[in-house]
């Protein structure tokens, strides 16, 4: 066989193997790995897309937690598994657009080393007090911060989190000065904030919405760009006076670069529809999460956009990872 026949029938047999692999995809389990501790935001998400995945491929996608540097070390994993659509990354933007402008040494890049596949929801934050914090409105707030310069508490789920980051353009956008006071996770702080130790947060709705119900947090903003069903008489930052605040904490599913064109469109299309799924959108919903479901290309804009904007907070806050 001449070379150039030689390679026409090795391309036509590559072709052939890729699409036999998107048709009987997923022929084995499928690890969808979320890069932080059980029981939070990415993790809950992650098990919704698993199972609905599932469901809708007729496979198994099993969610595998690997916390640690922020969702560095699971992103890492993610890259350096094979790409045939075996090995998913659901993570929040902590791994798409925070770490690389805090971590130096990061082993993976975002912008380079995945498919994007999808933003599948997001979620606004919310400005919380202790209830005994002499405050109640942002006005009030900013007072009580200009008379107190950085001596008010702030906690956050960890440094570069977004209620870490929130708090922080807030402050610029105000011209005010917090403390920041970074803890291990989303639950302690927030269990903190109950208890007094730390006085105010900007916490994700889902993670704060039965303590604000229950009286135990005092909800002053939210940092969409309209009220929360769940919470109508809680304010919009745009609405109390401070501009060019909108934050939105979210969620995304990507892939090691180079998934099979088929395989990719496969996973794309079974997470689309499992997030629009009434029962799904309905739960999540009912959360305070508001369903995206977005293409691969809206993704990858998403993400220059959100990695331009927090690269300037970061670099103006001067925010470190410790």
């Amino acid at each position: 066989m001449k070379p150039a026949a030689l390679l026409s029938a090795l391309c036509l047999a590559a072709a052939a193997s890729l699409g036999a692999h998107a048709a009987g995809y997923p022929a084995k389990s499928v690890t969808v790995v979320v890069p932080f501790p059980a029981g939070g935001s990415s993790d809950m998400v992650g098990r919704v897309l698993a199972q609905k995945m599932g469901e809708k491929l007729g496979g198994t996608f099993v969610v595998e937690n690997k916390p640690g540097a922020t969702g560095a070390i699971g992103a890492a994993f993610v890259k350096n598994a094979p790409a045939d659509g075996y090995t998913l990354l659901v993570s929040s933007l902590a791994v798409f657009v925070v770490n690389p402008h805090l971590q130096k040494s990061l082993p993976y890049d975002p912008s380079r080393d995945f498919d994007l596949l999808s933003v599948a929801v997001q979620a606004p934050n919310v400005l919380v007090a202790n209830p005994g914090l002499p405050v109640n409105s942002v006005a009030d707030v900013i007072a009580h911060l200009k008379k107190n310069p950085g001596k008010v508490s702030f906690a956050s789920s960890g440094a570069g989190s977004s209620d870490h980051l929130t708090a922080e353009l807030f402050w610029q956008q105000t011209g005010t000065s917090g403390l920041h006071v970074p803890y291990k996770g989303g639950a302690p702080a927030i269990n903190d904030l109950v208890a007094g130790h730390a006085e105010m947060s900007f916490q994700n709705i889902n993670a704060v919405i039965t303590q604000i119900q229950g009286g135990k947090l005092k909800a002053l903003a939210i940092t969409s760009a309209k009220r929360s069903p769940l919470l109508p008489n809680v304010p919009t930052l745009e609405e109390s006076g401070v501009k060019n605040a909108q934050v939105y904490s979210w969620q995304a599913l990507a892939a090691p670069r180079g998934l099979p064109a088929e395989v990719k469109a496969k996973i794309h299309g079974a997470a689309v529809e499992g997030l629009r799924d009434p029962a799904v959108t309905k739960k999540m919903t009912d959360l305070g999460f508001e369903i995206v479901a977005g293409t691969p290309g809206e993704f990858a804009a998403f993400q220059q956009q959100e990695l331009a904007r927090w690269k300037t907070v970061i670099e103006t806050g001067k925010i470190t990872a410790n």
